[in-house]
Order: C-alpha cells, then sequence, then structure tokens
C-alpha cells in the first residue's frame, strides 16, 4: 500500500469515528493537517466515493462474519474425490469389523 493510501485510510478511519461524513474535501483537510503534501486527490475522491453510504464502524466491527463459507475446491474434471476419500473409507471399513478406533493405522 502507498503513502497516499494509508493517508487516506486512517484520514477515513479518523472521520468515522468523529461520526462525520467521508468527502473527499474533508479527508484532504486531516491529511494536509497530518503534513502530508503528496497524496493526489484521486485517492481521497475513490475512498469517499467507496464508503458514501456506509457505515465505517460497523464494517470494521463485522469483518469476518458475514457470508457463508466458500465452496470446496474440487479435484479437477472428475467426480471431485480427494486423496483422503480411501483413508476415510478403511478407516469405515476397520471400524465396521469391531477394530477399536485406537488400534486404527493410517
Amino acid at each position: 500500500m502507498s503513502t497516499s493510501e494509508i493517508a487516506t485510510s486512517y484520514a477515513a478511519l479518523i472521520l468515522a469515528d468523529e461520526d462525520l461524513d467521508v468527502t473527499p474535501d474533508k479527508l484532504q483537510t486531516l491529511i494536509k493537517a497530518a503534513g502530508i503534501d503528496d497524496v493526489e486527490s484521486i485517492w481521497t475522491t475513490l475512498f469517499a466515493k467507496a464508503l458514501e453510504g456506509k457505515n465505517v464502524k460497523d464494517m470494521l466491527l463485522n469483518v469476518g462474519s458475514g457470508g457463508g463459507a466458500a465452496a470446496a475446491p474440487t479435484g479437477g474434471a472428475g467426480g471431485g474425490a480427494t486423496a483422503e476419500a480411501p483413508v476415510e473409507q478403511a478407516k469405515e471399513e476397520k471400524r465396521e469389523e469391531g477394530i477399536p478406533p485406537s488400534k486404527h493405522t493410517t
């Protein structure tokens, strides 16, 4: 991440923490106040547009808690069987034969 992106990110977090709207002008004002002069206005505009209408605090508090699990990758074009399937099958066969789980070998 570049210095411009980091400075803009921190400025957006400060505005959100103060419950202020994230606008390009406010971002630029905070960045300038921090003594960082080389941030192009494109960064403040991009961040403001990306965060427009969003609650940044909620986004931060809910990181990683949303959505379902991603689909498991398949084993290629075939039926999707994995290399572990024969091992699991062997364990099940041993259970059926009455061998205690502690005596199973993999």
